[in-house]
């Protein structure tokens, strides 16, 4: 069935991806392979796609090192009956992160599960990194879309300049810009008010999360360095404010 003409099916798939913290993953057995079905928790890495934190002693993990094929169900987790809410079923690659991305992966997922600090230098916990090869999107009615990985993931061959500044700004935002953040959260995404942090930029927005719950700031151009960023950010602010 075609979906209705007022569904954006890459804007919604990308906004599960990016709110997302926990998710079913699917695994093959090492030794027979049959399906295996885990929970995990996960973060977003800066073009959407999902990081992991696993140990090694682990039967998804020691399933992903014998063959990586995965698939990963994500979904809004609505209240009520939990079908009426959109959901995606990604499948890809779980691959091990190597040394020049382990500090990204670190960092956003951190900032994602602050409490995995207390077991993330343990040598059996790895990140890992699932590289998208399509999504089955399932929104209600009408709305059911297969999606390749470039309709979904965000763009940053050309956003060099915002990753580095990424940590910085998101420092700033949590140390000195509390108000901003409850105001975009309150009056731009129609949130109730908390502590909301920020927990990670890109291209095409900025993530919040606050009491286990998480928002996703979409803004209304890309950015692809820290001025950018900047700017966008003090005029999100300015907007705002003026909703109120």
């Amino acid at each position: 069935m075609e979906p209705t003409a007022d569904f954006n099916p890459s804007r919604l798939a990308r906004s599960l991806l990016r709110r997302s913290r926990q998710g079913a993953l699917a695994t093959l057995m090492a030794d027979h392979g049959d399906p295996y079905c885990s929970l995990v928790n996960l973060a977003s890495h800066p073009d959407a796609s999902p990081i992991l934190l696993i140990s090694r002693l682990a039967l998804h993990t020691k399933n992903i090192l014998a063959d990586s094929r995965v698939s990963l169900m994500l979904d809004e987790r609505v209240a009520g009956d939990p079908l009426e809410g959109a959901r995606i079923m990604l499948a890809g690659r779980a691959e091990e992160a190597d040394e020049t991305e382990v500090d990204l992966l670190r960092r956003r997922y951190l900032a994602a599960h602050p409490s995995a600090e207390a077991f993330v230098e343990f040598k059996d916990f790895s990140f890992f990194r699932i590289r998208p090869a399509g999504a089955h999107l399932v929104a209600g009615f009408g709305r059911i879309v297969d999606l390749k990985p470039e309709q979904f993931l965000t763009e940053i061959s050309d956003a060099g300049g915002l990753l580095e500044a990424e940590p910085g700004a998101v420092a700033h935002m949590n140390e000195d810009h509390r108000e901003a953040m409850n105001l975009y959260a309150t009056r731009l995404l129609g949130a109730e008010s908390a502590n909301w942090a920020c927990t990670g930029c890109d291209p095409d927005g900025m993530d919040m999360q606050a009491d286990g719950r998480t928002l996703r700031l979409d803004f209304p151009e890309r950015v692809t360095d820290g001025t950018g960023l900047r700017k966008m950010l003090v005029r999100l602010a300015g907007e705002a404010r003026a909703k109120g």
